[in-house]
């Protein structure tokens, strides 16, 4: 295994994840809901009347927390190492199991495991077992 130490930043990660618990937090606190991404994405795809004004401002928030970034440091270069149609089959997958296991890792894993939600801790380890299992699979056995 290597560490790339020059993309080793564990300061800013520990900011960032700061800031991701106080914002969940403080959403649940003053609305009452869950900050889970593919609840509030699709309530915005099935919009329902004074519904939808909060749930732009969140997604916008997103876009533009990267942006306002960018006027004080650099963003982090992005490399992927896939092609469209692994990315195309991932993304479908990810849709797919939020549908499945009711919220996706966001709301699971930040907000459901701060509550000590059962269902929630199981989700979080079905997530993140299959992640590792798929990564040894895709590295170790089929090479890709």
């Amino acid at each position: 295994m290597n560490i790339d130490w020059t993309s080793f930043t564990p300061w800013t990660a520990l900011g960032g994840g700061a800031l991701i618990g106080i914002a969940a937090a403080a959403f649940i606190l003053l609305n009452g809901r869950i900050a889970g991404i593919s609840g509030i994405v699709g309530g915005l795809l099935k919009p329902q009347k004074g519904d939808t004004a909060w749930r732009a401002l969140f997604v916008a928030g997103m876009i533009a927390a990267p942006l306002l970034w960018m006027a004080v440091a650099s963003l982090p270069t992005i490399r992927i190492d896939a092609g469209y149609p692994l990315l195309i089959i991932a993304g479908l997958l990810v849709g797919i199991s939020t549908r499945y296991g009711a919220g996706c890792t966001s709301g699971h894993g930040v907000c459901g495991i701060s509550r000590l939600s059962p269902r929630s801790i199981v989700a979080t380890l079905c997530f993140m077992g299959t992640g590792f299992i798929t990564v040894f699979i895709l590295r170790h056995i089929l090479a890709i």
